[in-house]
């Protein structure tokens, strides 16, 4: 048995990918929160692999937006004016 101490473990690289620790909130909207949690692949890609994820979550965030406008909806009653 020896009594050395055992070796420290290298120093992190700063230009190693480390993960922002940025919560995520469910938003109850099962599409939504998918987006979001695609936001956690950034925390284990270089800077240069931060573009496409953003730009995926952004669009399918848009899209959500979108059909917000799209889906139908009450429509509203026709009011009759008599003069």
């Amino acid at each position: 048995m020896s009594d050395s101490m055992p070796e420290p473990a290298p120093a992190p690289d700063p230009a190693d990918p480390a993960p922002l620790g940025v919560s995520r909130a469910p938003t109850g909207d099962t599409g939504v929160d998918a987006l979001l949690e695609r936001l956690a692949d950034v925390d284990h890609l270089g800077a240069d692999g931060h573009l496409e994820v953003y730009e995926d979550v952004h669009g399918g965030l848009r899209d959500a937006l979108t059909a917000l406008d799209t889906r139908p909806g009450p429509q509203p009653v026709p009011h009759n004016h008599r003069s």
